[in-house]
């Protein structure tokens, strides 16, 4: 099930990554550095554009729903338990009316903003206060963030419903960078990791030590200790996964992002 993305293409995304050939080949369970793939996720493709339908895929215990918004293309995602219909929302990045539209009449209880960016913050402060969700962020980029009432931290976790998710702090991108990690206690790890990860390479940074600082934790935190077969959603573009990434690692040090 091959996915190239479109950003292999100019786009407006310097700000969060340099231009690059982008591809996710997802493959079958035991082949490698695929994902395992379920007859419930077999419709799910992770393409979606601002305006267009938004993409659903449902684990044993999670909906995970992406759809993009605004002029840089920004993913969001919610997070739904299935059991008790608790809510959680990645990146209220822009367009507070057609979040609220995904959103419909059910109650969402947390708006966690993977970082500072002001592409990933436009509606922030409009959904929070419609819904009345906790907004989190990182303690280091919260200042910078409207509407954060929780200021967390690498390691700690959020509990939704019978759902819970990790934050794994990314310094180089932003200060306060964050990843989301959810393990699926009944397949892959499904990993949110705003700019900081994409498929073919690191998020943006502005100089040498950011760029080390990045990579290092993107190495140390995240392939170090992650499966293969964990499921990545990045900030834009298409989903890829950590075993179509592993052996790139070399590359992107050498090449400096």
């Amino acid at each position: 099930m091959p996915i190239t993305s479109k950003y292999a293409r100019s786009t407006p995304l310097k700000l969060c990554l340099r231009r690059w050939p982008l591809q996710a080949v997802f493959a079958p369970d035991g082949a490698q550095g695929g994902a395992r793939i379920t007859v419930a996720d077999m419709n799910y493709t992770g393409e979606v554009v601002p305006g267009g339908p938004a993409q659903e895929r449902e684990l044993d215990d999670v909906t995970i729903t992406k759809f993009s918004v605004g002029a840089m293309d920004n993913n969001v995602y919610l997070l739904s338990c299935r059991h008790t219909g608790r809510r959680l929302l990645i990146d209220a990045a822009s367009n507070a009316e057609r979040i609220s539209e995904v959103l419909g009449d059910g109650e969402l209880d947390y708006v966690v903003t993977t970082h500072r960016h002001h592409d990933h913050i436009g509606a922030t402060e409009a959904v929070v206060t419609r819904t009345g969700a906790t907004g989190i962020a990182h303690a280091d980029d919260a200042d910078h963030i409207p509407a954060v009432s929780r200021r967390v931290h690498n390691g700690d976790t959020i509990e939704c419903g019978r759902f819970r998710v990790e934050l794994i702090h990314l310094v180089g991108h932003t200060p306060g960078s964050i990843a989301v990690l959810y393990r699926d206690p009944t397949g892959s790890a499904h990993l949110f990791t705003g700019d900081s990860l994409f498929p073919g390479g690191v998020g943006k940074t502005r100089t040498d030590e950011d760029f080390e600082s990045l990579i290092n934790d993107v190495e140390q935190r995240i392939f170090d200790v992650l499966d293969d077969d964990t499921w990545v959603y990045p900030g834009h573009g298409n989903d890829t996964t950590l075993g179509q990434q592993r052996d790139q690692l070399p590359q992107w040090r050498e090449r400096r992002w």
